[in-house]
């Protein structure tokens, strides 16, 4: 078990300004509803659900930037989808007062223990495979944060006991300025965001934040090639290298050199899984976990919908759904863990990126391209000298339609998009469940 439990600054008095009333503000609002504060919250657009916070007694203000009521309030809260950039919080900056994420909320209103993992890839599997195999252990946990479910949502529910798995995004870390976990994951850090962050040093910025706050009585488990130095005190557990803490070595699962579970315990398909798993095993065992029911909890985890999940197979040709892949390195990850004889689904809202390092990997495994979104310009741009099949059907129904009048027994149609999903769906869940729905009525 965990040991010890960070202590949580105090919530200043409001009123407060909920800024972005989408599922994280929603769940912010009503958090500090709860605790009697008067709220007033604000949203540019029209967010399912946000007018049902009136009912709560929020003063709900939709299509509106909130910059009025800033002097009627004591402090912001920050939802994640919100920028920087936005009118609010400028002004909100200008007037020195005070900003604080959801995440943040969350984690000072919360009293249990906090396992924190964040990276550009792999978190909500990550997240998902330690909540998985803890619960498997006997041991309470919450898995919460950019997976789905806000911190602030579990705000007064009786949960003192339960370990908190938080997903946390670079979105909810840069406005995280006192978060201390006492278990910190840093997966990985590419590419990703530059539309949000600017730079690839403020996204890095950003992620690595999570580091920051931690004590020497805390853990921070990272790969061996980042350079985490003058980042928190806590102490550092390695994996991914044959000499890390928790390693892979001749087909076996090794924790500080010893023998804890087999490579083939790991039963989701790839080999980025493997480094997934061996991150989630070293929080686990830290957790308090024992070897036997890590590989309980590991052979049991089946992964994560919209991961590289397997949704059909039909006349030979395997369909998987990827949605979650919005980015570039997502992408690259999923056509690693394939043979190959992929026809390839790219496109939706290219968030800045540039796609030239997809071309040799889908050189070397797809069959075809096929392009939707806005992006599928820039894509093209990128990949018209791959050697490959290209074409532009414009959106997710009818790619899946060409795809199935083109495949053959042995193939496998691959919807990774490297892009996010905001320019034709509401998030990666809804396009990823609209992907199944036309492959099964394609098929």
């Amino acid at each position: 078990m965990i040991g010890h439990r960070n202590p949580r600054p105090e919530i200043p008095s409001g009123p407060w300004l909920v800024a972005g009333l989408a599922r994280s503000g929603q769940a912010a609002a009503r958090a500090l509803v709860a605790r009697g504060e008067t709220v007033i919250g604000v949203d540019s657009g029209s967010p399912e659900g946000a007018e049902e916070l009136e009912d709560l007694g929020v003063e709900v203000h939709l299509q509106h930037d909130g910059v009025e009521f800033l002097d009627s309030v004591a402090g912001v809260i920050k939802s994640p989808g919100v920028p920087t950039a936005a009118g609010v919080i400028q002004a909100a900056l200008k007037a020195d007062m005070l900003i604080m994420g959801e995440l943040e909320l969350g984690w000072r209103l919360s009293t249990g223990p906090v396992i924190a993992v964040t990276g550009t890839n792999g978190k909500t599997t990550t997240v998902e495979m330690i909540g998985h195999i803890l619960s498997h252990a006997g041991i309470p946990c919450d898995v919460v944060g950019n997976v789905g479910r806000p911190i602030s949502s579990l705000a007064g529910l009786p949960h003192d006991d339960s370990t908190l798995v938080v997903e946390a995004s670079s979105f909810q870390l840069e406005d995280a300025d006192q978060f201390a976990p006492e278990i910190s994951v840093v997966l990985n850090v590419g590419t990703d965001h530059i539309d949000r962050h600017g730079t690839i040093t403020e996204y890095h910025e950003a992620k690595l934040k999570i580091l920051d706050r931690q004590g020497k009585q805390d853990v921070a488990v990272v790969p061996p090639g980042l350079d985490v130095s003058g980042r928190g005190l806590a102490h550092r557990v390695t994996f991914g290298a044959p000499d890390s803490t928790l390693a892979f070595r001749e087909g076996n699962l090794l924790w500080e050199g010893e023998a804890v579970a087999a490579q083939d315990d790991v039963v989701i398909p790839g080999i980025h899984n493997l480094l997934n798993a061996q991150a989630a095993a070293a929080v686990c065992l830290i957790s308090g976990v024992q070897p036997a029911q890590l590989v309980a909890g590991l052979r049991s985890f089946q992964g994560v919908a919209h991961r590289l999940e397997l949704v059909l197979e039909a006349r030979g040709v395997k369909w998987f759904n990827d949605s979650k892949a919005t980015n570039v390195d997502s992408t690259l990850t999923a056509l690693e863990s394939l043979d190959g004889h992929v026809h390839l689904i790219l496109g939706g809202d290219g968030k800045g990126q540039d796609f030239t390092p997809l071309r040799a990997a889908v050189a070397a495994k797809c069959l075809s391209l096929h392009l939707i979104g806005e992006a599928a310009g820039q894509l093209e741009e990128a990949l018209l000298d791959s050697g490959v099949h290209l074409q532009h059907d414009g959106d997710l129904r009818l790619a899946v339609a060409s795809c199935a009048r083109t495949a053959r027994s042995g193939d496998v149609v691959l919807l990774s998009p490297a892009c996010a999903s905001f320019d034709q769906f509401s998030n990666f869940e809804e396009r990823g469940l609209a992907f199944r729905a036309f492959v099964e009525a394609a098929e």
